[in-house]
């Protein structure tokens, strides 16, 4: 009787911690995706990133439903500071670490770049399947 008791105490135990891990738990996306119909339009997080050195942007260009907002995240070590490449937007300072404030983008959608780091540039889309607008001026490839 001992023995099963304790072998149910184990299979219990398993239960539940399989089940507190399973489905329905919160996963960090891989990539944004553009909100659906209906309801609040969805923040689209681009990432900040450094691999071997090269610093980017991830997604890049960005998609995001044309009412939506962007906002970027800094995974990198140095801060960041995000603008239009028109002025349309400026996400303030981005410290490592940090998420910017959330910033609408035209309806067109539109080029930006690192003020800090001028070599990293990018766009958003203003909805998906439309490519953003083509880069012109100083912060393009």
């Amino acid at each position: 009787m001992r023995r099963s008791a304790s072998c149910g105490g184990v299979a219990l135990a398993i239960a539940l911690a399989t089940g507190a891990c399973g489905g329905g738990g919160y996963s960090t996306p891989t990539s944004p995706t553009p909100s659906g119909g209906g309801g609040a339009a969805a923040t689209v997080t681009v990432n900040i990133t450094a691999t071997a050195g090269a610093q980017s942007f991830n997604p890049n260009p960005a998609v995001m439903a044309t009412s939506g907002t962007v906002a970027w995240m800094n995974r990198d070590g140095a801060t960041h500071r995000i603008v239009a490449n028109d002025g349309s937007f400026d996400s303030g300072d981005i410290a490592p670490g940090a998420t910017s404030r959330a910033v609408t983008a035209p309806a067109v959608g539109a080029n930006y770049h690192c003020s800090i780091h001028p070599n990293m540039i990018g766009a958003i889309g203003a909805a998906q399947g439309q490519p953003p607008p083509p880069c012109t001026g100083t912060y393009c490839d």
